[in-house]
């Protein structure tokens, strides 16, 4: 997930929303305090409490089921136990709704004016992804989102509910959160946190991190942002200076892209951990960022990741203070509409990885290196001749949980990615029709930036975003993104890469980048000679409709045992590819597919092929100047 910002002028049908206080008289006169409690997080699970004001009789009570940023109906409810409510002491009936599993119906006696509600949350005792449904706790380190461990009365908006948390700590552990703190009290060893009074949709907007091994890193004061950071293992934290350096770099680039910001304070939240599901999640004034334990001290690990946090920063801007209408809804209920995402996900995948570049994350050579697996894999992606980039927004709710077989055929949320190579096009468009005066940094002054403010929303629709860019340079941006969103190839939409003075090629050297994210992610490619991923194990991930090996027949869920009568080993696998290029005899695998073995043999005699951008000295050098620092 991939994984906010600013005022736009002249642009007046986009909606404002300032979410920073309740304004339901009720509600904000009865704020509904919860106590949530992680002592027992390392055996995955949070207890909470929360005392509702109510009026007797029927009484509808909703867990939140769309959370803002992760773009389906994906409130983890299945995870819900121990759910009791009580008035005076006594227990109190209830029901879940038949027609929808995240509404509860409670009824509430004669003379009741509160309810105390106990529930549990049952964080994955495995390794499983999901957001905020994924794994969050260890022994040493839990993450907790508030959208866990709350109900909230149906018919206010989330902004008109005033919710007063507090939150205790197993004993030593320490913690970080962009959520104001009201007061911090020790008792046996247990650390209890008192926060201010804050509006449901600020509450589930601020999770916070908290662990034995947490390292804060202060990154600015004005305002203050800062790393917060739990892991596994001290040595995980011992990352070296020129890391918190770049991270320093990020923070002051990201401000001189943008021009300005819309945060109090923020925290960049980070997980490093073998068992925590991983992902980044963006907030308004935090994000919830996860890698591997060493993903700061091994430097293969942190190239490989190195543009997570970048993304979910430019969410602070790029999502959450600028959103889509469509995903502006009044309350965890109402259904997001996710056909925008291109611009919420693609155009922050795009502003990240040049964030990423000009903090110095990642050196120029890197970053083009990505750049070029980011268009090699969408060029290997044969979906795209059936689906279109806009289904695969609007797709997105399906999409983000679809299984990784058959992924290049189905198309999954590669918004982020396609998105990446069109906003690099239209960059590179800015700087030609301008002749080098304007650049998409302008546009993101314009769309995200002055003057600073707090947490706010500015709603934006597809014509906004043509306004604007045609308020930077004059061009048929309406027909341009409308041919984008519907074409359907052939190969990726590579004109930004060739426009910029660069193209894709292959050869049979691996890049650091590849070969980093092949070791952490376990994974071998084939994806660009014979169209296969696999494990190490040798277990077929997919396999590229009309590349040799399904041309063969081999398919997904299959796994592949020998290579040319050798066991196989990735290695094994690279060196048959590499003979095959001198030799006419076929390439043999031999490959289990449910409990029956037969061998493939593919006339492929290619070599090994894998994505790297060289240059074309026939136009200027556009992507080093889109990669400088400012």
């Amino acid at each position: 997930m991939h994984f906010r910002l600013r005022p736009m002028l002249g642009l007046m049908s986009a909606a404002v929303f300032c979410f920073s206080l309740p304004i339901h008289a009720q509600t904000a006169s009865n704020p509904i305090p919860i106590t949530a409690d992680l002592t027992d997080a390392p055996r995955k699970i949070i207890h909470a409490q929360m005392t509702i004001p109510v009026i007797p009789g029927p009484l509808t009570l909703l867990y939140a089921k769309w959370i803002p940023g992760e773009h389906a109906p994906d409130g983890p409810v299945i995870d819900l136990a121990g759910l009791k409510f009580f008035a005076s002491g006594n227990p109190l009936k209830w029901r879940r709704d038949l027609l929808d599993g995240f509404t509860l119906h409670v009824d509430v006696p004669a003379g009741v004016t509160e309810i105390d509600a106990e529930l549990d949350f049952l964080s994955p005792a495995t390794f499983e992804g999901g957001f905020s449904a994924g794994s969050s706790a260890t022994d040493k380190m839990a993450v907790i989102s508030w959208n866990q461990v709350l109900l909230y009365p149906k018919g206010f908006n989330s902004n008109e509910i005033t919710y007063i948390a507090s939150l205790k700590l197993p004993t030593g552990w320490k913690y970080g959160t962009a959520l104001p703190i009201a007061s911090t009290s020790v008792s046996n060893g247990e650390t209890q946190l008192a926060f201010q009074p804050a509006p449901l949709n600020t509450l589930v907007d601020s999770p916070v991190i908290a662990g034995e091994f947490l390292k804060v890193v202060s990154l600015a004061q004005d305002p203050l942002t800062e790393m917060d950071i739990a892991a596994d293992s001290a040595a995980a934290l011992d990352a070296p200076q020129e890391v918190w350096d770049h991270y320093k770099s990020l923070v002051d680039q990201a401000n001189k892209l943008f021009g300005a910001h819309h945060y109090r304070d923020y925290h960049f939240l980070l997980s490093l951990s073998d068992h925590v599901a991983h992902f980044g999640l963006e907030h308004h004034e935090s994000d919830d960022s996860r890698v591997d334990e060493r993903g700061l001290v091994d430097e293969s690990a942190r190239k490989s990741e190195a543009d997570l946090l970048p993304h979910e920063y430019v969410h602070s801007w790029n999502g959450k203070y600028r959103r889509p209408a469509d995903l502006t809804t009044p309350n965890y209920e109402d259904p997001m509409q996710d056909d925008l995402l291109w611009v919420y996900e693609g155009l922050t995948n795009y502003l990240g990885t040049v964030l990423t570049a000009r903090s110095g994350l990642l050196t120029n050579a890197d970053a083009r290196d990505d750049l070029a697996l980011t268009a090699a894999q969408m060029d290997h992606t044969p979906g795209r001749t059936w689906r279109n980039l806009q289904d695969t927004a609007d797709a997105a709710p399906e999409l983000y949980f679809s299984p990784r077989a058959w992924e290049s055929w189905r198309r999954s949320t590669d918004f982020y990615d396609e998105g990446t190579l069109d906003w690099l096009w239209v960059d590179v468009i800015i700087r030609q029709q301008s002749k080098g005066a304007k650049t998409i940094d302008d546009f993101c002054h314009l769309f995200h930036g002055p003057p600073s403010t707090g947490p706010m929303v500015k709603t934006y629709t597809f014509d906004d975003v043509v306004n604007a860019l045609s308020q930077i340079v004059p061009y048929d941006w309406r027909g341009f993104w409308t041919e984008r969103l519907t074409n359907h190839g052939p190969g990726a939409p590579l004109g930004g890469i060739e426009g910029s003075g660069w193209k894709v090629v292959y050869d049979d050297t691996q890049s650091d980048m590849l070969r980093g994210a092949e070791t952490n992610g376990h994974v071998a490619s084939g994806t660009y000679s014979i169209g296969l991923e696999l494990r190490d194990d040798g277990v077929i991930v997919d396999t590229i409709e009309n590349m040799p090996a399904a041309l063969a027949g081999v398919g997904p869920g299959m796994k592949l045992i020998a290579v040319n009568g050798r066991r196989y080993t990735p290695q094994v696998m690279r060196d048959s590819l590499k003979a095959g290029k001198t030799s006419t005899t076929p390439l043999e695998l031999l490959i289990e597919n449910t409990d029956y073995y037969k061998t493939y043999k593919l006339d492929y005699h290619g070599g090994e092929r894998y994505p790297h951008l060289v240059r074309d000295e026939s136009k200027p050098d556009l992507l080093t100047e889109i990669y400088k620092a400012k």
